[in-house]
Order: C-alpha cells, then structure tokens, then sequence
C-alpha cells in the first residue's frame, strides 16, 4: 500500500465518528480459467481454479460535500497480473459548488482512472462484458498500474437541454511492485521500474436522450528502470504517449462499443548504453451485446493491436530481432464469444471464449524479447460464477 493511501485508510478510518452516512457493497467471484497454446492465463495448457476476485468497496460521507471513497481486493487472475490483495482505489471526494453551469468533483488521493469506456468498471466482475477485457486497450500487465494513481482528479460535468459534457483530468502515479517489473522486463530485472508520473486528459458528450456517448483521451506518462548493483539491465527511461476515441451506443435490446487507440512509446538505455527505440502502436476493439430479456444476453466482439503500425505482419520485427522474436508478437488480433445469464438476484453466471492469433500484448514493456510462451494461434475461455451485496 502506498504512503498515500495508507494516510487516506487512516484519516478514514479516524472521520467514522462524524460520518453522516456509511455505505458498504462488495463481491465474491470464482470461475474456471484456461489458455491452450499460450501461457497468458496459466502454464502447460492446464484448467484452473486461478479466476477469484473478492472485494469490498465503501463510502463514508463526512458532509454533504465531502465523503472517503475505497476499495480492497483480492485477485488470483493467474499469470495476468499480480496474486494477491490490494488497495485499488482511497480518495477523498469533494464536490465543489457549481460554477457556470458547471458541476466539479474532486477526488485527492489513489484515485479511480475514468477516462476509457471500462476503466472505471474492470475492477468489479460484474459491471464488466467480460474477464479478460479487449487487451488492445485494458492490457492486464498494466491492471493495476492503469486502473489508479496517487494524485488529483478533477471531474467536469455540464448539462444542457441537448445533453451532458464531462470533462475529467488527472495526474498523479502508481508504484510499481517488483513482479510488475519482472513481468514488464523479464525474470533478469533486478532492480526497480517506477512510474514518474501519469497525465490524462479526457472530453465526453451525450445527447439527452442517453442513447450514444462519444469522447476523445490522451495519456502521457514517464517511466524509469532503475538497476541494482549487480543486474543485467542497465539505467533507462521510457516515455508512453496515447490518443484514443472512445463510442457507445445503446437501443432497447442491444449495445455497441469501440474504442481506437494510437499509442507512441520512446524507449532508451536500460538493453544497452546507446539503446533508443521510437515505435508507434494502434489498434481497438468493437464489441456487440444483444440482450434477450432482463436475465440473457451474448456478446460478440474483435480486438486487434500492432506492434508498430507500418509492420502490421511482423516481417520487419523479425527481421530486426535476427529471427530472435518470431513475427507474430507484432500483432494480435482476438475473436470473442460470451455470455450472462442472471441465475438470480445478485447471482451472475459469466462465460467467454476467445481465439488470438499473435502475441503482441504477450511481450515485455521495452523489449519485444521479454515474451510470454505463446504459439502463433491460441486461446482462453472462462466461465465464472459472481454474488455481489
């Protein structure tokens, strides 16, 4: 838990005695999980228990204008991303007094990332299409890292007779543990990877009749890898820069989603002394759910990503790793199927299958070298059953 947070669960936790309200919600899920010819989820093609997710979220209103906000978890999503529990989000959430028609939210503290379509809602099974989300744009190396961060949010929201503007920005950072580092640059790290600093920007807008929302996000954030005495790897930094747009439509039986994304990475140092690599990235994803009644619905949906968006096939990258790195960790390209069946109220069950061709969000931050052992055509399904209170 970081300084911050940690400050944030005390001063909550001190404020109890003056709430004016409290509220508490939380839930449990367990699935099945596998990934055949790829090590993405589990190892050796083996079905697992390793899709548990318990959580407890809770509000504490201290006044009409300031409340705690946080979330506990404890996941085991297998190889996706870290085991164990953790703190997603603790924030104090201000509402200031509304100016020119404007409504403004501030939350200080480890905030909750709202600037993508589902980054509010991937910690919460429920409230997700699916568990393993488009990795185009929810890579899950990156969960926790791009869920929250310890800093300032301020939201902006504005309603007018032909819709809803919102505005939201951030900055802040969020540690990175060593299995994070490990896992974004492979078993030979022996030091640190640390995030500087990340910056979002987000603009959203909705017509009045609710029915489609469209918006527009940008992200730049800094990292650093900072070596031990004695490690293989030496001093670096990188530098992420993302441009996306974002669309949702809803009708009375189904719903639409995409996202698109442009993503430009500066790596230098850290494989070699004079190492510099500029890559631009893109991809996305389109999702379609169709609803048949209040308890059923399927869902349908194809997610792309490239390495580098003028070497779509992955020629150039093998070309340049000498045949080190096949070529298709410079792309992957993912088929899905699932579907929700409400067995009762609370009660959820949740399936999925997907197939992928390529491996491009399998290979480590900087180095396409750092890989996942992941054939070139493979795929994981899971099936989940979630209560929430």
């Amino acid at each position: 838990m970081t300084r911050m947070a940690l400050a944030l669960l005390l001063l909550s936790t001190g404020t109890l005695a003056m709430a004016q309200d409290v509220s508490l919600h939380g839930y449990v899920s367990q699935g099945l999980t596998q990934s055949v010819d790829s090590n993405f989820i589990t190892d050796h093609n083996d079905i697992s228990l390793e899709l548990t997710e318990i959580g407890i979220n809770g509000r504490v209103d201290i006044n009409q204008s300031v409340s705690v906000v946080g979330q506990a978890v404890y996941l085991d999503g297998g190889n996706r991303f870290d085991k164990g529990a953790r703190v997603d989000y603790l924030f104090i959430d201000w509402s200031l007094p509304e100016f020119a028609g404007w409504k403004t939210q501030l939350h200080i503290g480890r905030y909750k990332n709202r600037h993508w379509l589902y980054s509010a809602t991937r910690d919460v099974p429920q409230t997700r299409a699916t568990a393993v989300l488009p990795q185009s744009v929810y890579f899950d190396r990156f969960r926790d890292i791009a869920l929250g961060s310890d800093g300032i949010q301020a939201q902006f929201k504005r309603f007018t007779d032909e819709g809803i503007w919102e505005i939201d920005w951030s900055y802040g950072r969020s540690d990175i543990s060593d299995t994070q580092t490990k896992s974004l640059l492979g078993d030979i790290a022996q030091g640190r990877a640390k995030q500087d600093f990340v910056h979002q920007l987000s603009v959203y807008w909705q017509p009045a009749d609710m029915s489609w929302r469209i918006g527009l996000s940008a992200l730049d954030s800094d990292f650093r890898y900072e070596p031990a005495a004695t490690d293989f790897l030496l001093e670096g930094t990188t530098d992420v820069d993302r441009l996306m747009l974002s669309i949702q439509y809803f009708s009375e039986n189904w719903e639409f989603s995409s996202e698109i994304l442009r993503e430009y990475q500066t790596d230098t140092g850290v494989l070699a002394p004079d190492f510099y690599n500029r890559r631009i990235g893109e991809g996305g994803f389109a999702q379609f759910r169709y609803l048949w009644d209040d308890n059923f619905s399927m869902l349908l949906s194809f997610d792309a990503f490239y390495l580098y968006r003028n070497d779509k096939s992955g020629e150039r990258l093998e070309a340049a790793s000498g045949g080190t790195v096949p070529r298709y960790f410079g792309y992957m390209r993912t088929k899905s199927v699932g579907f929700r069946w409400d067995i009762a109220p609370r009660w959820r069950f949740q399936a999925e299958h997907h197939w992928v061709d390529g491996g491009a969000r399998t290979i480590g931050f900087i180095s396409p070298f750092t890989t996942i052992g992941t054939e070139p055509e493979w795929r994981m399904w899971s099936a989940q059953l979630m209560y929430w209170f």
